[in-house]
């Protein structure tokens, strides 16, 4: 008898009633969507201030499609994005959220919301630069270089706002527990956003009319911040909850600068195209064959003098030549500008760029570059003779790694940002320069690896902000720098 009134309640729930539903049974949306149907890339602007040497982020309109990429085998860190993504998806309803595939084929069923990611055999190199406005990566250092290696193959990459979650962490600038308002600062970065809350903090940050949101704009920002509006007349952040950053709080960011990188055969033809992309090379592949891609590339050199050269790749860290599995050093000629510089007998060269000087480039013993000079870094590997030392270069140098007649047709392996891209035989160069990062005709900044940075505390006397406070506390408290022999860091 118990069970009629209940039933009557489902029937009413149903709609043979009352319309109401008691209940939901709607399941969750464990869906994995492709990326190739989100709307193409937002791409920022990048303003210089009188303030600081960094820049400043200034987003057109809200970003929306964003990659998180948290650290491999690592549990704690995918819970740690699945809370991130919780946060994203409740207090930011507009963004779609990308994983990479194997990511998301392990974490949909814990999310209550569809995410995106390639499906099928689209190339990740060509698609995330396509689509991908931001991009967040919580790991360490790997992680970023993760990020980096997916847009090796272009000259522009989204910015990069990156947690500490790894072993050293030496470039990640947040810890995990602030990804709430390191995300907001990000995300409003530019926005001209002036309205604050009026209620308490979850309320909508602005959605007033036209009226009077531009004439709230229009007395506290530029006319391309005002610009940031939808169609309908409300500002384009309208639908996000809680405070607003202020209208003049922006995103320090650094352009890291690269490594373009070309390999070439004895023929002086390009072979780029012939390598394994950074992104998806993996240490468990062979090496691509030096003598294989000699004499595809010989039988159609003429061919390929008509046509465009192959992308280059670019390293945020370093290009590497190495001896590898062989008993014997390498020998390599090296070249500045097309001047004989001279013949390396060593384990292996290094070339970095200044974030490089950090990474292998400081266990070998190279000089530390702070990133904001643009150079080059040439560092030896164990050299045969002690007299040689590592090399800061212009940043436009040309440099030419060839191999020498005298390495006895052992190949040798050429690496990217610590991954395995081919092996290069006698006579064969690789060919390396610094990308171009500065301002192009129309007035946007082009090249480099933005890096969100951590906003300065303070400034000095003359109102300059300090730019050095995470990089110098991250060589005394991370490198360890100078610290005497026998003494316990504090």
């Amino acid at each position: 008898m118990a069970a009629r009134p209940l039933s009557r309640a489902l029937l009413r729930a149903s709609g043979q009633g009352n319309r109401r539903r008691l209940f939901s049974t709607t399941a969750a949306r464990l869906e994995i969507l492709d990326v190739a149907h989100l709307p193409d890339r937002i791409v920022p602007r990048y303003e210089e201030t009188q303030a600081s040497s960094l820049l400043s982020l200034h987003w057109p309109q809200p970003p929306r499609n964003v990659l998180i990429m948290p650290k491999l085998h690592a549990p704690h860190v995918t819970r740690s994005a699945i809370e991130f993504a919780r946060h994203l998806a409740k207090n930011y309803p507009d963004l779609h959220l990308v994983f990479e595939s194997r990511i998301a084929s392990d974490i949909h069923e814990s999310l209550p919301f569809p995410i995106y990611a390639i499906i099928g055999s689209d190339d990740p190199t060509s698609l995330f630069p396509r689509k991908i406005d931001l991009i967040t990566t919580l790991g360490g250092d790997g992680t970023i270089l993760r990020a980096a290696s997916l847009f090796s193959l272009q000259p522009s990459v989204p910015p990069i706002l990156s947690f500490s979650m790894g072993s050293l962490g030496f470039l990640g600038e947040w810890k995990f527990d602030e990804y709430k308002s390191a995300w907001r600062e990000v995300y409003m970065s530019g926005s001209g956003v002036a309205v604050d809350d009026l209620v308490g903090p979850h309320t909508q940050t602005a959605s007033l009319q036209s009226s009077n949101t531009k004439s709230r704009l229009t007395t506290s920002a530029s006319a391309e911040e005002t610009a940031a509006l939808s169609p309908d007349g409300t500002v384009s952040w309208g639908s996000v909850r809680g405070q607003s950053m202020g209208v003049k709080r922006v995103s320090r960011m650094l352009l890291r600068n690269r490594l373009k990188v070309g390999v070439y055969d004895r023929n002086g033809v390009n072979i780029n195209d012939q390598l394994v992309p950074t992104s998806v090379s993996d240490p468990s592949q062979s090496l691509g064959s030096p003598r294989a891609a000699q004499s595809a590339s010989s039988s159609s050199s003429s061919q390929q003098a008509d046509t465009a050269q192959p992308p280059a790749f670019h390293a945020i860290n370093e290009l590497l030549i190495h001896r590898g599995p062989h008993p014997h050093l390498a020998i390599i000629d090296i070249f500045l500008n097309n001047h004989f510089l001279t013949e390396a007998v060593a384990d292996g060269i290094l070339v970095s760029t200044p974030t490089g000087s950090t990474a292998y480039s400081l266990s070998a013993g190279g000089s530390i570059i702070h990133p904001l000079v643009g150079s080059l870094l040439i560092t030896p590997i164990c050299p045969r003779s002690l007299s040689f030392r590592p090399l800061v270069l212009p940043l436009n140098t040309k440099v030419v790694l060839r191999l020498s007649e005298r390495n006895r047709g052992r190949e040798l392996e050429v690496s990217i940002d610590g991954k395995r891209k081919t092996g290069v035989g006698i006579g064969m160069e690789v060919r390396v320069e610094g990308e171009y990062v500065g301002r192009t005709a129309d007035g946007s900044w082009r090249g480099g690896v933005p890096c969100v940075i951590r906003a300065p505390k303070k400034g000095d006397s003359n109102g300059v902000l300090e730019d050095d406070d995470g990089w110098v506390g991250g060589l005394n408290g991370l490198l360890k720098f100078n610290y005497p022999f026998g003494e316990v860091p504090p």
